[in-house]
């Protein structure tokens, strides 16, 4: 059963999610896991992946499209299966993906936007009904 970690960052800004994504991504990939992140749609896979190259000048996330490399150490995806992958499922679309029971971890990154919150709370409950153990974490800075 998946461990779910909401992430509760203290900014209204959209953009954070992506920049505290590559942020747990790598962390989580340099402790040896492997990371899907599920995003919304085209438009956020592409700017999640130009912020992987930039976000930190020292260092380097090895990642990939899910269709061109869906073995990659972290693999970035928008289709409904994360075929290869069962560690840590980042979630960044504003619904619990079908696949989601398969991964040990699921991380939910939440700011203070009334949409994501509102999507966030129905994710929570969802996971809640499933029985997920659930763990909040509330930032107090970025």
């Amino acid at each position: 059963m998946p461990q779910v970690d909401f992430y509760v960052l203290p900014t209204p800004l959209s953009a954070a999610r992506l920049d505290f994504a590559c942020k747990l991504g790598e962390k989580a990939w340099r402790l040896g896991h492997r990371v899907y992140v599920h995003c919304t749609d085209a438009a956020q896979r592409e700017a999640l992946d130009a912020r992987l190259w930039s976000f930190k000048g020292e260092s380097f996330v090895p990642h990939s499209l899910a269709e061109d490399d869906p073995h990659s150490p972290v693999t970035l995806g928008i289709a409904a299966q994360a075929a290869g992958h069962d560690d840590l499922l980042i979630n960044l679309a504003l619904s619990v993906p079908s696949f989601a029971g398969q991964f040990a971890r699921i991380a939910e990154i939440v700011v203070e936007d009334p949409a994501i919150r509102q999507a966030a709370r129905e994710s929570f409950r969802f996971y809640r009904e499933q029985g997920y153990p659930l763990q909040d974490h509330r930032l107090s800075r970025l």
